[in-house]
């Protein structure tokens, strides 16, 4: 039909070139700073027995604004008419010009800018007769902001024979640019593969004529958004292959894939590709240029400095206690000893800094997303260090102490000097563990470059962090002697272990009040409760040992039994504010910014004592607002 139509405009314009000059019928026009729109017909009437008309909606947009195609992308709206009210009109099928790719902020919309005329093939209900369009427009146009127009155009069209040639020129322009279908576009394969997760959508198209710079629009139904193409062209040009993220799905609408390919301004179609069982592999691969070692050294520079500021964080406070309690161990040893102990402590930093890096370059490798100091949103981890902590705080208080068997600690004794590190070498490696949450200054720039880079990319940015965090213990291995400036050994001792004992009984509330965000009230009531019970039965000193020791287990096994089990499964609800915050959607973004609302958003964690700091200082409101804790991003209209 389509085809049949176009030929017919171009015949009509053709044979009536010569025709007496007439005035083509057009609608009043409406008028705005963004869009003037008006209706046109190529007749300035009904011919006689005529059947078909040809006109088009005219908008001739201002500098800068844009409207939407059939299929908007990630945000927008499209136009829709209504022709409720139309006389001797028994259908008016409107036509897509091809649309242009326009890219702002990493959002993908399609449509159209300058000016453009949506072909209007108008079928009579009586041949012939007089007739008259009644035109309800509903128009999204966007610049720096999105305004949405509706406004109504008619147009009579009255019994006449004359044609305004300019008119039907400009209509069968735009006409020529909607894209063409069926047998004759010259395509002979078209094959789409939408993966299992619906993430990503790879297409291949072969070509008798050579593509030189396509473009693909797929369209995946209503509220289904994809993101930019990777283009990729092969034998030739003859071969088209492209894949796509998706970033957004709705069940309800999503069908297989439907193209529109343009390849400069005088070829435009559309396809319905077959299903592939796999996705059609690329005609070549692009290699990733790898960062240059100027690169590399300043982004090692900064995740040195993002390790090295990490020691002076608020979420830190169990490391400081750590090592204030291993210098006043080490007080008067020699310095051979007090070297080795703090190489022991920067060791195990450095340990787990390594370990932390095999673990995300085995999970970066299997597609897995990962992310610093994400396991606080873990339950079983906070419960490990609840109980943990609760441990060194009772036994910073005075509780109990540590302490090997007697005939263990003379073996150690006679063995000589230079062992026994072990204990310094855990303080370092725990200390980095608790370090991770601190999203510390500099350091979100280098994580998130190891993380997108190599394996060698991961390993020198860890080991510049694990050092920058170990400058204290290296400090002090360095100049051993720094130890004799310390106070010497008496009851300030006494007074200082109480401080710290305090400190991290604080971290355990602290750690207690994330996990009731992450796992609910039952659960962290629970591991407080239990943890409470571990301190005191390890701090009971006549309590016999067959007594103690299945307290103990009993204390420090039932959290990780117990906390899954109590676990909240249900989604939160957003608490009423001042502002309508709701759970993060990145399609809902994107359809409240096309209707030209603003939307905040506010990616945070209980845990990221920096992120709470910004917020504080950046908003001048509680850092603390209702909302739920587990939720790492929400967005709210404004």
């Amino acid at each position: 039909m389509l085809t049949t139509f176009r030929f017919v405009m171009v015949i009509a314009a053709a044979a009536l070139g010569t025709a007496p000059a007439v005035h083509a019928a057009s609608s009043q026009p409406y008028e705005s700073p963004a869009v003037t729109a008006r209706l046109i017909s190529a007749q300035d009437g009904v011919p006689d027995s005529g059947r078909t008309l040809s006109g088009g909606l005219d908008l001739d947009l201002g500098d800068g604004w844009k409207t939407y195609w059939r299929s908007p992308g990630e945000v927008g709206i499209s136009p829709s008419v209504d022709w409720a009210g139309s006389e001797n009109i028994a259908e008016v099928e409107f036509l897509w010009p091809a649309p242009e790719r326009f890219t702002a902020f990493g959002i993908e919309n399609f449509g159209y800018h300058g000016e453009v005329v949506f072909p209007l093939r108008i079928e009579l209900a009586r041949p012939g007769e007089p007739a008259k369009l009644e035109a309800q427009v509903s128009l999204l146009v966007c610049s720096d902001v999105c305004v949405p127009r509706d406004f109504h155009l008619s147009l009579d069209l009255p019994a006449s024979n004359g044609i305004d040639q300019p008119v039907a020129d400009r209509i069968a322009g735009f006409l020529a640019r909607v894209p063409a279908e069926g047998d004759g576009i010259g395509v002979d394969q078209a094959l789409f593969h939408l993966d299992n997760q619906t993430t990503a959508l790879t297409i291949s198209l072969r070509s008798a004529t050579p593509f030189k710079d396509p473009d693909v629009f797929p369209e995946l139904g209503a509220d289904n958004a994809l993101g930019k193409p990777d283009v990729r062209l092969g034998d030739g040009g003859r071969r088209m292959w492209a894949t796509l993220p998706v970033l957004s799905t709705d069940d309800a609408t999503l069908h297989d894939p439907v193209l529109t390919v343009t390849d400069g301004p005088d070829r435009a179609f559309t396809v319905t590709p077959d299903r592939a069982a796999e996705a059609p592999a690329p005609p070549f691969s692009i290699a990733t240029a790898a960062p240059g070692i100027e690169t590399l050294i300043w982004i090692a520079l900064v995740a040195f400095l993002g390790g090295l500021i990490l020691n002076v964080m608020p979420c830190v406070l169990p490391v400081l206690s750590i090592k204030l309690s291993t210098v006043m161990k080490h007080g008067e040893q020699d310095r051979r000893t007090v070297r080795a102990g703090f190489l022991a402590a920067a060791g195990g930093a450095l340990t787990f800094m390594w370990g932390l890096a095999l673990i995300l370059f085995l999970l970066q490798r299997a597609g897995v997303v990962v992310g610093w100091g994400l396991q606080f949103q873990n339950p079983l981890f906070l419960a490990a260090m609840v109980l943990l902590l609760s441990v060194f705080s009772a036994n910073m208080l005075g509780g109990f102490e540590f302490s090997l068997p007697s005939g263990l600690q003379t073996r150690l004794a006679n063995s000589g000097r230079g062992h026994g590190h072990a204990a310094d070498f855990l303080t370092g490696m725990f200390g980095a563990v608790m370090a991770t949450p601190c999203s510390a200054p500099f350091l979100g720039t280098a994580i998130a470059f190891a993380l997108a880079g190599r394996g060698i990319d991961i390993f020198i940015v860890f080991t510049s962090l694990g050092i920058g965090l170990a400058v204290p213990y290296l400090l002090v291995a360095a100049v051993p002697g720094a130890i004799s400036l310390l106070p010497k050994p008496g009851r300030w001792m006494v007074a200082l272990r109480f401080l710290l004992g305090g400190l991290l009984m604080a971290t355990v509330a602290w750690l207690l009040w994330v996990m009731a965000g992450v796992a609910g009230t039952a659960a962290a009531a629970a591991v407080g409760g239990l943890a409470l019970a571990l301190a005191v039965t390890l701090s009971v000193p006549r309590l016999p040992s067959a007594a103690r020791w299945p307290i103990v287990a009993a204390c420090a096994g039932l959290p990780l039994i117990a906390v899954p089990q109590l676990t909240k499964t249900e989604a939160t609800e957003v608490a009423v504010s001042s502002l309508s915050w709701m759970p993060f959607d990145r399609a809902e973004i994107a359809r409240r910014v096309s209707r030209g609302e603003v939307v905040f958003v506010d990616v945070t964690a209980d845990w990221c004592l920096t992120c709470k700091a910004n917020k504080l200082r950046g908003s001048g409101q509680p850092a603390s607002r209702p909302a739920p804790r587990h939720s790492p991003a929400q967005a709210t209209p404004a």
